[in-house]
């Protein structure tokens, strides 16, 4: 390997764009919100998918207030307490849509909010 291959490959990595948490958490937000959407649009049919989709939705909504109680979270108190009530609808609200007596969009307006928070660097 001659030294200018030796240099590309040395440095290559740097160019690597650097992952943070923020985000780590917009990409699996933004890839449970499609999925709501995607099987939301599926219809009535698949609604096997949707209520999988909503059990991640769930899921993520559990880490989010696990990591709210944190002793270590850094998160202002009032943010934190507005997030928690977020966390309450979605659990709410999932129910409904999987009792078939509410519709997704207030999830993913939920999700796309969080998305753009992140987005924008708000902490």
């Amino acid at each position: 390997m001659n030294a200018l291959l030796k240099a590309k490959s040395a440095y290559s990595a740097a160019k690597a764009p650097t992952r943070t948490a923020k985000n780590f958490e917009y990409e699996v937000v933004a890839r449970v919100t499609r999925r709501l959407i995607t099987a939301a649009q599926n219809g009535r049919d698949e609604f096997s998918e949707l209520a999988a989709a909503l059990n991640d939705n769930r899921k993520l909504w559990t880490i989010f207030t696990a990591d709210l109680a944190s002793k270590g979270n850094p998160l202002p108190n009032d943010l934190k307490q507005n997030l928690f009530e977020l966390a309450e609808f979605t659990r709410q609200h999932t129910s409904k849509v999987l009792q078939r007596e509410a519709n997704i969009r207030p999830l993913v307006e939920i999700n796309t909010a969080i998305m753009r928070g992140l987005r924008s660097g708000a902490s």
